[in-house]
Formats: C-alpha cells, sequence, structure tokens
C-alpha cells in the first residue's frame, strides 16, 4: 500500500544523525529517499561509528554501525564525488527531478559545487530545499561547527539534566540531533503542501539545531521566561508536582506519578495512608508539593516494604501511575512494546536479516508497514543513475572507472 508520501522524490546530501534522520522519517512515509555519499573511505562518517557493529551471519562484525543503521533505513544509495564537475552534474541532474534537497554541510560550502539552494532553484524553481546546521544560516556562530554535546551545553539542556545539587549532565542520547532531525521533517511536509495544496512555492528551510534544542525546553523554558529564575536540576523528580518521583522498593526502584488531586487520594488509600488525602496540607497539588519534605520520607519506608512487582499490581488496582526503570532488555521485552512491533525484522545483504527499529506513527489509511534495511555503500547506484538519469551502461562504467561514482 502507497504511503502519504509516495511519489515524493528527496535527494539527501546529509551526514551524520540530524539530517538523515529527517530523511529517514520521509523515507518511512513513502518518500523516495537518495542518499549521497563520498566514493572510497566509509561514506557517510557514522557508518564507522562503533562498535557495535551489526553481525554477520558468521556472528562478525560488518562495516554497517548501530549508529549508521539508526537513521538510514528505507533509503536508496549511490557514491558520488562533488569535489568534480561530472559529480557536480550527476547531483544537480537528480535535483531537477526531485521535490526535497536535504543537506547538513557548513554554511556556503555548497555553493562552490553550484549545490546551495539559489544553483538548485535556477534549474527547479519548486524545489524544497532544506539546510540543517548547527547554528542556522544567520548570526553571528553560523559559520561555527556545531556538534550535539556541544548543543545540549550550550543550549541550556544540561542546566536542567541531573540530580539536585549536582554536576549537570548531557541527555544520553543526542537529543539535539533528533530534536532538529524531527523538525526539519514536519518542516518539509509543511512546505511541500504548501507548495502542492495551496499553490504555492519552492522554498529553502534553514533548520538550527541549537534553535531545535532550545525550543524543545517547551514547559522548563517557558518557567524561567515567566520568573526569570534558573529551574534547578530535578534529578527524577518532577517541578510543581508530588509525589513524582522515583522511590526505592524492596528489590529495585519505580517512578510514581501521583500529583493530581484525585490520583493522590487513590494513592494514598492503595498505601493505607487514608489521613493524608483528608490533611488540608496535602489536599491540593500546590499545598502537597510546598509541604512536600513532610511526607516524602514516609512514603519512602513505606515503598521500601514491597518488591517492584507487588508494587505495579497494587498501584494498577488502584489505577495509580506508576512503571519500573526498564534497561533497554526489559523495554523491548514489555507487552505493550511487544505489541506494538516497535522492532521490525528485514532482510539484510550482509547479515542475512537485521532488526531495526519502526516508525512510532500509526495512520489507518497509509499504514507505515514497509520497512527496508539502511542500504550499502552505492547499493542502488547503476539503479539510480540508469533509471532516474537514463545512462547506459556504458556511462556508468566510464564514471566508476574515473572515480565519479562508485
Amino acid at each position: 500500500m502507497a504511503g502519504p508520501l509516495t511519489g515524493v522524490a528527496v535527494l539527501d546530501l546529509s551526514r551524520i544523525l540530524s539530517g538523515p534522520y529527517a530523511t529517514q522519517l520521509l523515507a518511512d512515509m513513502g518518500a523516495e529517499v537518495i542518499k549521497i555519499e563520498r566514493p572510497g573511505g566509509s561514506g557517510d562518517e557514522m557508518r564507522a561509528y562503533g562498535p557495535p557493529f551489526l553481525r554477520d551471519q558468521q556472528n562478525k562484525d560488518t562495516t554497517e554501525s548501530a549508529f549508521y543503521m539508526s537513521a538510514n533505513r528505507n533509503k536508496q544509495a549511490m557514491c558520488v564525488d562533488i569535489s568534480k564537475p561530472q559529480g557536480q552534474e550527476i547531483i544537480r541532474g537528480l535535483a531537477e527531478k526531485s521535490d526535497v534537497v536535504l543537506e547538513n554541510f557548513k554554511v556556503g560550502d555548497l555553493k562552490r559545487y553550484r549545490l546551495d539552494y539559489a544553483s538548485i532553484c535556477d534549474i527547479n524553481a519548486g524545489i524544497i530545499y532544506c539546510s540543517i546546521t548547527g547554528f542556522g544560516q544567520t548570526g553571528p556562530f553560523a559559520r561555527q561547527p556545531g556538534q550535539d554535546m556541544m548543543i545540549q551545553a550550550l543550549s541550556g539542556v544540561m542546566s536542567l539534566t541531573g540530580e539536585q545539587g549536582g554536576a549537570p549532565l548531557r541527555v544520553g542520547m543526542a537529543y539535539g540531533d533528533v530534536m532538529a532531525g524531527m523538525t526539519a521533517a514536519y518542516a518539509i511536509i509543511a512546505a511541500l503542501y504548501n507548495r502542492d495544496a495551496r499553490g504555492g512555492k519552492g522554498q529553502w528551510i534553514d533548520i538550527s539545531i541549537l534553535d531545535a534544542t532550545i525550543t524543545s525546553l517547551s514547559h522548563r523554558a517557558m518557567a524561567y521566561l515567566q520568573s526569570g529564575e534558573q529551574p534547578e536540576r530535578l534529578g527524577n523528580r518532577t517541578a510543581a508536582a508530588f509525589p513524582a518521583q522515583d522511590f526505592d522498593c524492596a528489590d529495585g526502584k519505580i517512578m510514581l506519578q501521583a500529583s493530581q488531586d484525585e490520583h493522590f487520594r487513590r494513592f494514598c488509600s492503595a498505601i493505607g495512608r487514608e489521613d493524608w488525602s483528608r490533611d488540608k496540607r496535602y489536599q491540593l497539588r500546590r499545598d502537597r508539593f510546598r509541604n512536600r519534605h513532610e511526607i516524602v520520607g514516609a512514603i519512602q519506608q513505606i515503598m521500601l516494604t514491597k518488591r517492584i512487582q507487588d508494587w505495579l499490581a497494587i498501584f494498577a488496582e488502584a489505577k495509580v501511575m506508576c512503571a519500573p526503570i526498564n534497561d533497554l532488555k526489559h523495554a523491548f521485552d514489555h507487552p505493550q512494546v511487544r505489541h506494538r512491533r516497535l522492532i521490525v525484522e528485514v532482510p539484510h545483504k550482509l547479515a542475512g536479516t537485521a532488526r531495526i527499529l519502526r516508525n512510532p506513527v500509526r495512520m489507518s489509511a497509509t499504514p507505515l508497514d514497509e520497512y527496508a534495511a539502511p542500504p550499502l555503500m552505492g547499493e542502488h547506484t547503476e539503479s539510480i543513475l540508469s533509471g532516474r538519469l537514463g545512462m547506459n551502461p556504458e556511462t556508468i562504467e566510464d564514471l566508476r572507472r574515473t572515480g565519479i561514482v562508485a
């Protein structure tokens, strides 16, 4: 069944994570995404960003890193040397037949190859051209390189992450890159809608990883803007809510959320402390948060009397939200996660099969059920050159021989 973006052609000139993540989301929706990499070496730097690497059928490492596998499913791949005039002509030929071009080169880098927005717009006025950079196309830092860890530090994310009184911590994955990729994907879809459904024009989309990261701070940023005060690091607690944090049980930790007034009443009943729900100091959320230090220790002592599974059963019966703090093994083994089929197994030329994540979007009329493994370097070079650009085998072989493509 066709996906919602079937018929949309995307030329992906990006590498590492933010750009590939954005085009992967478009590919999941049915867009035809052609990933361009440099011939020779390892192509996209993230292919070699390991360990771990995908294992082959003899349980040996392949050339495909888990990092690369995370952002390149459902794409086609070809290798083109864009530093050579013939390679640039190939890219322009593909761009002329594309709806979207996405790149994450440094500001101005592609202009020297005549692959920047203005140059591509000259041959395809309807192009949706998206540029992802660390700091955006304008401003005093526009030409500075930007990497996720640095962006997490600059954006304030790290100031919010960690234990109260402890050191700032980065989020345990490339948070800014993923946020920028998601932002780019929905901006591209909006631009396509504006062009195709409203009779608008093609346009240039400027995505800054720093911008995307700061705006994702949402309510924590708004708390600062309203109060002028730096929000404190909360660890596993939640701002202005109680009880909403982790507690030790007899055999480990759980996360508990019972901060709404009705939830707190049910929580008190479940742990045998109905008196707290009648106490004026704790009846209302705002008062309960202000007076939390009076009862948090007592709650902790009660939680230590039972095992995690016992509390999960008790709170499920009482309709109080709680969860074990899973590692990834237990997360993927959770019955709800298994039911939702968030892992799919796909054929892979080196490994036989590979397990990859599926897109979380569920659509009734255009389900996202078709998945292909991230492609090998240059896997589709010949089919793209012949199918999209009409090149004959002799021309393609000559391009291979001279190192223009691979």
